[in-house]
């Protein structure tokens, strides 16, 4: 009985393969669908691999099918590289998809820039071929870019550059590269860094207007003791500064590369009219307590998408105008350590929204703390001044400014007719003398928790609209005046507060 039993559940899976038919194919009749009928595999450097793209080919009929052939319209001579089910190539053969079923075509590509007549590179995935056939459009843009990275000596060994000396007096070292002497970036091409690219003491590196820079990951730019950086935008023709992945999914990423680092010693460096984006800090700048010429100063500029701070002030001195910082994991402007800190007409905002943020839009301290025999030691150091005129500090935190006093050193701070966001709903820093908002040695004029009515802060958009709390609220005394704003608007008088005039926005 168990013998018959078995006998007969055999003949029923033999009866029930025999009746599906997608175990047997038949040819392809030119009716795939596909998820997209052109793949744009973006922008890419020259001889640097693509990321890896996908097509989706779906067979919708009962019958599972045969694909005589499935290639690229140039053949081997193709500079794009498929990947159907695991197998690398550039023609293939009896490609099958089972019914109602599809499969993957994965594609990448690497592109040499001086053997293609044309900046944007074509090709198509060919399927099939005479009666049957149906085709996708592959388009790559290629990009000339001068390529600036760490030499390696005779065992491989990469070049480093010391930037310290850790507790154990060992120096630290990271990836990195000196230029060799005064040294002009120009706009004729990109220029695509890979690790940490120094300027020498004594050198200057100018960066002409219209200049773009790529990082890579674990990259960015050093400015040495008695080094000058000066980048040189112009309204209409900016400094970008990114990383270097060009796919827009990347596009408002953090955390992409490094950082723009101003060691201490370093001067007279100054940034206008740039764009810097997706860093995990936009600009470090130390100093050596030297409060008498700025050691930045910063124009007409935009930091955004920066994984921990926009701008990280250590005991230095910052001069800056029409500056508009968002989106920091951190804060967005920290003045930390002490030091000079004079902003006129900025937009420091933080609608930072990839995860928790525990630091305000704008962080002001004046000390530095450290760590002995278990014990936890604050050094004061003078803050000379922290001064900010017609500015917007806003975000979606409830506190967005905190102003952090150690006793011991100087600590002189003033806010001028600015919109600031402090919403203090259960009184927390009531009693701290530094939030004392009606004492007019630190605060004047000042609209607290006003609104700001930005564009789309979240997508970077900071300019104001029509119903803004800002709008004709800026002083325009003496100095404390920028006859224009960042996209080069005259301000009228009485000015708006922030980096932009306010427009009306569209429906």
């Amino acid at each position: 009985m168990r013998t018959r039993f078995f006998s007969l559940l055999l003949l029923l899976i033999i009866l029930v393969i025999s009746c599906r038919k997608d175990f047997s194919t038949e040819l392809s009749t030119g009716k795939l669908l596909f998820s997209k009928d052109t793949v744009f595999l973006d922008t890419v450097f020259t001889n640097i691999g693509s990321s890896t793209y996908n097509l989706k080919v779906y067979n919708k009929s009962n019958n599972a099918i045969n694909i005589p052939s499935v290639k690229l319209g140039r053949g081997e001579n193709s500079m794009y590289r498929l990947n159907i089910d695991g197998k690398p190539g550039k023609v293939f053969e009896n490609i099958e998809i089972l019914a109602k079923d599809s499969i993957y075509i994965f594609i990448e590509t690497t592109i040499n820039y001086n053997t293609v007549t044309n900046p944007i590179y074509t090709d198509s995935i060919v399927f099939d071929s005479e009666n049957y056939l149906q085709d996708v459009k592959l388009i790559t843009l290629v990009k000339d870019a001068h390529f600036l990275f760490p030499s390696k000596n005779t065992q491989g060994i990469v070049e480093t550059i010391n930037i310290g000396v850790n507790e154990a007096g060992e120096n630290i070292k990271i990836n990195g590269f000196y230029l060799n002497e005064n040294t002009t970036f120009t706009n004729e091409k990109p220029y695509v860094i890979y690790g940490y690219c120094a300027i020498p003491s004594a050198k200057t590196l100018t960066i002409d207007a219209g200049t773009n820079i790529f990082f890579h990951k674990n990259s960015g730019l050093i400015v040495s003791k008695n080094a000058t950086l000066n980048i040189n935008g112009t309204l209409n023709n900016q400094v970008i500064i990114e990383g270097d992945r060009l796919e827009p999914s990347f596009s408002n990423i953090p955390g992409q590369w490094g950082a723009i680092w101003l060691r201490a010693g370093s001067k007279n460096n100054s940034i206008h009219n740039t764009i810097i984006k997706n860093a995990s800090i936009g600009i470090i700048s130390d100093s050596i307590g030297n409060s008498s010429s700025p050691t930045l100063i910063i124009k007409n500029t935009q930091i955004y998408n920066s994984s921990n701070f926009g701008i990280l002030g250590r005991e230095t001195n910052i001069t800056g105008e029409n500056l508009v910082i968002n989106n920091s994991g951190q804060s967005s402007l920290a003045c930390t350590i002490g030091g000079t800190y004079n902003f006129t007409h900025a937009t420091f905002t933080n609608f930072w929204n990839n995860n928790f943020r525990e630091f305000p839009t704008v962080l002001i301290n004046n000390y530095y703390a450290y760590s002995q025999n278990n014990n936890q030691i604050v050094v004061a150091k003078d803050l000379f001044a922290a001064n900010f005129t017609n500015c917007i500090i806003d975000g979606s935190n409830n506190i967005e400014l905190i102003i952090d006093k150690a006793e011991g050193a100087s600590f002189n701070f003033l806010f001028k007719n600015n919109l600031l966001k402090f919403n203090d709903y259960n009184s927390t820093y009531s009693s701290i003398p530094e939030y004392d908002f009606a004492n007019t040695a630190n605060y004047q004029n000042n609209i607290l928790n006003g609104k700001s009515h930005f564009k789309n802060p979240k997508n970077n958009e900071l300019i104001i609209g029509e119903k803004s709390d800002a709008i004709e609220k800026a002083t325009i005394q003496g100095t404390q005046f920028v006859p224009n704003d960042i996209l080069g608007v005259l301000r009228t008088s009485p000015a708006d507060i922030g980096a932009y005039q306010h427009i009306i926005f569209e429906n």
